[in-house]
């Protein structure tokens, strides 16, 4: 049985004695609920996967209470101090240098030298992480593949019985995955997110190489397909075709809209929540207004992309 534990004091100290138990726990950020495990603990990371049926060599994020923590498990380079400067706490999350003899399980890498690390800047997700101590494994807590939850209601809904418990925060703010780049073994900007890439480039003086997608990701989030509800997605539609329910942006109205308005941070936040909703009502087809691609606009872009993109 999944409990739902309260963000307030009971329900943080139940949390954190939950993982230091080596239990897996829901709790919010300001980008979409995270599934969090102990990270030195390889029993308590294996049980992420299996609750999430996630591919062994997908590396997962680890989150720290603040940045200063950052130094015990991996090296910060000058550009990474830069980023962390700006951006933590915050939807960014950086892979950097693993530290030799880390303690962290390989099963949090993937057996890769680095590790992807953020510091969320959510306020309940930091209490949590305050009080337990130590670092915390958090892929997004969905079925690997499937939409990413910004309530506790949609973590219920694709894992309840099989993790411990949600720390139920209310709806996430931001509404998709955070951004990530790596400064090893070479400066790339691996996943569009929260953080639009054009400030992260404003912020080092120039833009970084975007890798793309890949099979063998050496960082969360590089999958092909991914994200992807139920039915099917196509991209830049205008107008329904047959039997298709139509997501509307701006002037494309649509069944339902992202934002009516044509504001980015309204469709980020609204994203998983419509799909999740489409899901629940059974819609097999699914058309998707266009969304601009800048800013926040290229992070609703990735995760569409990978919705649409076919399940092997």
């Amino acid at each position: 049985m999944t409990e739902t534990l309260a963000p307030d004091n009971a329900g943080i100290a139940r949390a954190a004695a939950l993982l230091a138990a080596g239990e897996t726990v829901a709790f919010p950020t300001e980008t979409v609920y995270g599934l969090g495990a102990d990270a030195r603990d390889d029993r308590a990371v294996a049980r992420i996967f299996e609750a999430k049926n996630r591919p062994r060599f997908n590396p997962l994020i680890v989150h720290l209470a603040d940045a200063a923590s950052v130094a015990e498990w991996c090296e910060l380079p000058p550009d990474a101090a830069r980023l962390a400067a700006s951006f933590w706490p915050g939807a960014l999350t950086l892979v950097l240098p693993l530290r030799p003899g880390s303690g962290l399980s390989p099963l949090v890498t993937a057996g890769l030298p680095t590790l992807a690390v953020r510091v969320p800047a959510h306020r309940l997700a930091r209490d949590l992480l305050q009080a337990f101590g130590g670092p915390v494994a958090a892929p997004s807590a969905n079925p690997s593949g499937r939409l990413s939850p910004t309530t506790a209601d949609h973590v219920r809904a694709g894992l309840a019985g099989r993790i411990a418990a949600v720390l139920d925060g209310g709806p996430c703010d931001v509404g998709v995955e955070s951004t990530i780049v790596a400064l090893a073994p070479e400066p790339s900007f691996l996943r569009a997110g929260g953080i639009p890439a054009e400030a992260i480039a404003n912020c080092l003086g120039h833009p970084l190489a975007t890798p793309g997608t890949t099979e063998t990701p050496t960082a969360p989030g590089q999958l092909a397909s991914h994200y992807a509800p139920a039915g099917t997605l196509r991209l830049n539609a205008t107008t329904a075709r047959d039997g298709e329910t139509l997501l509307g942006f701006g002037k494309i109205r649509g069944d339902l809209s992202l934002s009516p308005s044509g504001d980015l941070l309204e469709a980020a936040a609204n994203l998983f929540a419509l799909l999740h909703r489409l899901d629940r009502e059974g819609a097999e087809h699914i058309a998707v207004a266009p969304i601009p691609h800048e800013g926040l606009g290229r992070a609703i872009n990735d995760r569409l992309r990978r919705a649409a993109t076919p399940r092997p």
